[in-house]
């Protein structure tokens, strides 16, 4: 997607009050088609007013995975804020909200749109679309995952990936028939076992990780994993500013082939709103992924 295009959709965002979270986070995001494809199937959303970003991989032809991507980050966008500020009607000022249910929720809605929109469209058969998207409400920063993109969280020197790639390679991995060196080379990389819109619900990972002040979470698609590993993750954003890092990883992916479309999206939490804030909210504990618990 587009920088215009980005704006667009968040000028068409509704304009709805919601609970501002105790932290304040800023984010910055790039996408490019890389050097090899004619167009590029990412989208990304970032909707800082909301506190929502967003990452989509799409595929099923050139104007199939543009399709599936944009209305992924479209609808997951559009309806986090809708579903988040029904949440909040319905459980009042000092009521606990079901953030997690709102997350899978607003995937869900998404893996339907693309569907149906396949269905009543049949030269976008087939189409369907990755999605990473992070809300940060009260004190944690809530995902929900479906595909091969990712989620990193980076505190205190240290890189954390928070998602787990629903691919076949790393259900190899995970059953331990080959390696996680040997799953990066794998001719059956790119194969996902669960995407938005093949069918039209889907099983939605849903997590959570407690914010800190510095703590910086990545969202990218595979274009980008693909070509850098984690460790160069860390070392780039380390070291470039944050509105700089997403162009220099997407760089540095082109520079090692470009095979795909990458896309990176940047967020940095730089402070506190309020340390009164958690007195006033009450919230539902979260249910933090496997791969989260490493981070605290």
């Amino acid at each position: 997607m587009s920088n215009t295009n980005r704006r667009e959709l968040k000028r068409r965002m509704p304009d709805t009050l919601l609970r501002q979270p105790d932290f304040k986070v800023t984010g910055h995001g790039q996408t490019d088609v890389g050097m090899r494809r004619e167009v590029n199937e990412d989208s990304f959303m970032i909707l800082s007013a909301q506190n929502i970003w967003i990452v989509a991989d799409g595929m099923g032809g050139h104007a199939g995975g543009q399709y599936a991507s944009t209305i992924t980050v479209d609808t997951v966008g559009r309806a986090l804020v809708r579903r988040l500020a029904q949440a909040e009607q319905k459980a009042g000022p000092e009521g606990a909200v079901n953030v997690a249910a709102v997350v899978e929720e607003a995937v869900r809605e998404a893996c339907a749109a693309v569907f149906d929109t396949a269905r009543e469209r049949p030269e976008l058969t087939g189409m369907g679309s990755t999605v990473t998207a992070m809300l940060v409400y009260g004190d944690k920063a809530w995902f929900g995952h479906v595909g091969d993109s990712r989620a990193y969280l980076i505190r205190d020197g240290v890189i954390h990936q928070v998602t787990e790639d629903h691919s076949l390679v790393q259900e190899q991995v995970a059953a331990g028939l080959i390696t996680a060196e040997q799953a990066k080379v794998s001719v059956m990389r790119n194969i996902i076992t669960r995407s938005i819109g093949f069918e039209r619900d889907v099983k939605v990972d849903v997590g959570a990780v407690p914010l800190k002040r510095g703590d910086q979470f990545v969202l990218c698609s595979d274009g980008l994993t693909g070509h850098v590993d984690d460790e160069e993750i860390l070392q780039i954003v380390a070291a470039e500013d944050r509105r700089r890092s997403p162009s220099v990883l997407i760089r540095l992916a082109n520079e090692r082939g470009g095979e795909d479309n990458s896309t990176v999206v940047l967020a940095t939490v730089i402070g506190r709103r309020g340390r009164d804030r958690n007195k006033r909210r009450k919230a539902e504990p979260a249910a933090k992924p496997a791969s989260a618990a490493k981070a605290r």
